[in-house]
């Protein structure tokens, strides 16, 4: 996995994340380099052991720790278009390219691209969803925001398709997508939304990422859903503690 160079003080920041995996990454999502190994496989894993602020989690509605607090809407601007689809050997990323970004906090993020995971990383109440897309983006200095998207069994989804079209199946494999494909295309219509301070879910393992996790799941096939998990297997971190954080709402 390469090292982000920029920010948060860590030098390892990729989720540029799950997604600037080496092929020949050290750490896998079962057996002896599983979740539970993390923290002992790399001296810079040892977040995933040692953090106090680890994700995903399961949000829980009703606990004492999740405040209504009437989150505004934060500004979504997706001028660009997903142009290739890689198969890094831990998830399906889409790299994108334009002027794609989100402002939290009076903070300019850039969507620096997107992947998925099956099933779910982040739970409501307990239940994982078929399906999570984390959106990625870093601000100048290396900050990290991921919207997460879940993903329900229903309708076809159109949009996919034009990713699924050209889906790697091969470890390494990359290839562009065939069409104009912007990320919005796959966000809820309805961008209510939770808010928590987390992690990466993956190796380093850092802290300090604002996470945003939409309310609303999006519709896919049953079809699509089985292409997705026959090419990336079963690649979810299991929840962690949430511990003194709070979740808004």
């Amino acid at each position: 996995m390469k090292k982000f160079l920029l920010g948060l003080g860590v030098a390892a920041i990729t989720m540029l994340s799950a997604s600037s995996y080496n092929y020949h990454a050290t750490w896998s999502y079962s057996g002896k380099t599983g979740p539970e190994y993390w923290g002992d496989l790399k001296k810079e894993y040892q977040m995933c052991k040692i953090g106090k602020n680890q994700s995903p989690i399961d949000i829980k509605t009703n606990s004492t720790q999740t405040f209504n607090t009437n989150l505004k809407p934060f500004k979504i601007k997706y001028l660009g278009k997903g142009y290739e689809v890689i198969n890094n050997g831990h998830t399906i990323k889409v790299k994108t390219e334009g002027k794609n970004c989100v402002r939290i906090d009076g903070i300019k993020f850039k969507l620096a691209q997107l992947h998925f995971h099956t099933p779910s990383e982040n739970t409501i109440n307990g239940k994982h969803f078929p399906m999570e897309a984390h959106y990625v983006h870093l601000d100048k200095n290396g900050n990290i925001t991921v919207l997460a998207v879940m993903y329900k069994i229903g309708k076809e989804n159109k949009s996919l398709n034009k990713m699924l079209a050209v889906l790697p199946t091969k470890v390494g494999e990359e290839n562009k997508v065939m069409g104009n494909l912007n990320p919005m295309e796959l966000l809820p219509k309805n961008k209510a939304y939770y808010r928590f301070n987390g992690s990466l879910t993956t190796p380093p393992c850092s802290e300090g990422v604002r996470w945003i996790v939409f309310k609303t799941p999006v519709e896919i096939s049953q079809a699509q859903y089985e292409k997705m998990h026959a090419v990336m297997g079963t690649n979810n971190r299991p929840v962690q503690p949430i511990n003194a954080r709070v979740i808004l709402k």
